[in-house]
This record gives C-alpha cells, sequence and structure tokens, in this order.
C-alpha cells in the first residue's frame, strides 16, 4: 500500500481524525461522500480550502472520521487535519498554509454559564426598587 498520511484537527468541540494517501481526490466523511455529509457547498469548500490554496486538488485521497460539534465545527476540524497530514507530505507546504491560516487551531469556543446568570454574558433583568 502506498504511503498514508495520518492527522488529527480539532475546531469546538469537534475531532476529525484525518487519513490521507495519494489518490484521485476523493473526501470520504464518516464512510459518506463530502457533499453528502456536509451537505452545503460552502462546508465543503471550506474542507478543499488546503488543497486549492497548494494547487494539489485531485492528487490525494483523503478518509475522515469525526465526532462532536456541528457540522460547521466538523468542516473546520477537517480542513485542520488536512492542513496538518499535507505538513507531514512537505515541509515546502507550510508557508502557504500558515499564510492561509489553517496551520493554527482556531481556540474559540463557547464560553461557560457563569452562576448567577442565565448565560454566559447576559444578566437577569435589573431593577432598583
Amino acid at each position: 500500500m502506498a504511503t498514508e498520511y495520518i492527522a488529527t484537527g480539532r475546531r469546538k468541540t469537534s475531532v476529525a481524525r484525518v487519513r490521507m494517501a495519494p489518490g484521485s481526490g476523493r473526501i470520504t466523511i464518516n464512510k459518506r461522500e463530502a457533499a453528502d455529509y456536509l451537505m452545503r457547498e460552502t462546508l465543503v469548500r471550506t474542507v478543499r480550502q488546503p488543497f486549492d490554496v497548494l494547487g494539489q486538488e485531485g492528487q490525494f485521497d483523503v478518509r475522515v472520521n469525526v465526532r462532536g460539534g456541528g457540522l460547521a465545527g466538523q468542516a473546520g476540524a477537517i480542513r485542520h487535519g488536512i492542513t496538518r497530514a499535507l505538513l507531514q507530505v512537505q515541509d515546502s507546504y507550510r508557508p502557504p498554509l500558515k499564510k492561509a491560516g489553517f496551520v493554527t487551531r482556531d481556540p474559540r469556543a463557547v464560553e461557560r454559564k457563569k452562576p448567577g446568570q442565565p448565560g454566559a454574558r447576559k444578566k437577569f433583568q435589573f431593577s432598583k426598587r
């Protein structure tokens, strides 16, 4: 079997385990085609962005196992995982991927709810009397 690159990508509460091998450019997510799983063209484009930046469309087959969070978070996690796998392929891919902002894990996540408040930032209605 050809060389396989394995990487993990994360976004919000989603974790994507990516397996990438040289191939025809198929992206399979949880044993389904990317378009079938993600259902929105914008999310499919998000997943393909690392290949577009490098001009490597159709060079690698990608198999992804992703869980947690919603579809947008999962798409971001998959993009992060694909980026990490591409960095294993060739070191020269790093500068363009870094410039596009795909190498850094996005640290933003839901802020926790605080006690004595209905949400993270929202306060209960205040009345002076």
